[in-house]
């Protein structure tokens, strides 16, 4: 049998689970979801004043091919939404957001198009923003933020991360859920990295064509 030592276990820890320091910003991020929580934590900080503008965004999993229904709080919540920016924005209304303060993106079927279309609205609206805050589930902070942070380059990003089913970076490697989704986590930014092959600058070759 093999074994990860407390310094492997550490450095996917690290990578994986990030977190900064809150402060008030333009707009609150909610990556698509079929649960409430990171949008329950979402709708607090609007409370407490944080951002005056929830920006909610999902259409289904792309995997999935449709939303298939809400996973968690159909029971306070509702069950009957046709994609899953709709189920963010019940949830937000719920916990004390007023409609004028979402608006939400109803396309997207991964987290790179949450961030793509969520710009696209917001230029639509001609919105500007100079700092965000991203609510995420904890173990999708990193994924999250690597996508927002390609596709706002010239915001300030700050990633607030709600623990879901006990997968926090004090305790992911405990329990065969956790593990595998965390481990899901570093395999899908792989995998969705090697695809998007032909869209990515990379530093050097940037520096390269400016030298030419």
């Amino acid at each position: 049998m093999y074994q990860l030592h407390e310094k492997q276990l550490q450095d996917i820890t690290d990578y994986i689970f990030i977190e900064d320091e809150l402060e008030k910003a333009d707009a609150i991020w909610i990556p698509g979801c079929a649960r409430p929580e990171h949008t329950e934590e979402a709708a607090r900080l609007y409370r407490e004043g944080y951002a005056p503008l929830l920006l909610p965004s999902g259409g289904f999993s792309k995997a999935q091919g449709r939303f298939q229904g809400v996973q968690k709080g159909g029971e306070r919540y509702g069950t009957d939404f046709s994609c899953e920016a709709d189920f963010l924005e019940a949830v937000l209304l719920k916990n004390g957001v007023p409609v004028h303060a979402i608006k939400k993106e109803r396309e997207a079927t991964y987290t790179l198009e949450n961030a793509e279309n969520t710009k696209k609205l917001l230029e639509k609206e001609g919105i500007a923003l100079k700092k965000a805050i991203l609510c995420c589930k904890a173990h999708h902070a990193r994924r999250s933020h690597l996508y927002y942070s390609m596709v706002f380059p010239e915001v300030k990003i700050l990633v607030h991360p709600t623990v879901v089913d006990g997968i926090s970076r004090e305790s992911w490697h405990q329990t065969e859920e956790g593990r595998r989704t965390v481990f899901g986590e570093l395999s899908r930014m792989g995998q969705q990295l090697a695809m998007m092959e032909g869209r990515i600058g990379y530093l050097g070759e940037m520096s390269e064509k400016r030298n030419r």
